[in-house]
């Protein structure tokens, strides 16, 4: 009689294998719980609504529909930077941030310039995000123009958000104000547009052949 081959083992057996949370997905979770944790005592109620608004919708976005895209390392890392510095406004408002106010004493700055870095990421990440879509959907079929098109959208998606910010501003009353976060520049939004422009570019020059390399290796 043949004797049963003890190196095979009954798979029946084994334990189902546990799912391992994806590590993007845990910096997510991450980026949630410092999402709520904002919402415990910000400075302004109103004011921090305003600002996680766009976060809280993209970490929607994540879960039903983001996560199951191809997407380079480069671009995911660099939207949750741009996720941080947006909670970090909502929480103390952007005139009132502390490494803001610490570079405006270092500098001798007239105001609080954190606003100025979240105008920057709002130009930088968005135009790596943009740079992956059209890239992957062959949207854009001459290279030369990408990067046109790729800064284009993002400085017309600033100037939409200045708008949107002047309505917010009318509309809120006082915490408006401070989610404009003007601090008295009459000169507020054309700054913040020319940041943002300097961030896209600067996104697609430097990183862009890196994110070549990672959405080819994928």
């Amino acid at each position: 009689m043949a004797t049963p081959d003890r190196s095979t083992t009954d798979t029946r057996t084994l334990p189902a294998p546990r799912r391992r949370i994806a590590a993007r997905d845990r910096a997510v979770i991450a980026l949630c719980l410092f999402l709520a944790w904002s919402g415990v005592a910000p400075n302004d109620r109103v004011v921090w609504a305003l600002e996680v608004f766009w976060v809280a919708a993209a970490i929607a976005m994540w879960f039903l529909w983001l996560r199951r895209l191809p997407a380079s390392t480069v671009v995911f890392w660099t939207l949750m930077v741009h996720a941080v510095v947006l909670i970090v406004g909502g929480i103390y408002t952007y005139s009132l941030v502390p490494a803001g106010a610490w570079v405006q004493e270092w500098m001798g700055r007239p105001r609080n310039d954190y606003d100025r870095l979240g105008h920057f990421m709002q130009g930088f990440a968005p135009a790596l995000a943009w740079r992956e879509v059209f890239i992957r959907n062959a949207v854009v079929a001459v290279r030369g123009w990408l990067a046109v098109t790729v800064v284009g959208m993002c400085l017309a998606f600033s100037a939409l958000f200045e708008l949107l910010e002047f309505a917010g501003a009318k509309l809120a009353g006082e915490p408006g104000v401070d989610f404009l976060g003007a601090q008295g520049d009459a000169w507020d939004a054309q700054w913040d547009m020319l940041f943002c422009l300097v961030g896209a570019m600067l996104a697609v020059w430097l990183l862009g052949p890196l994110q070549d390399r990672q959405i080819t290796r994928r």
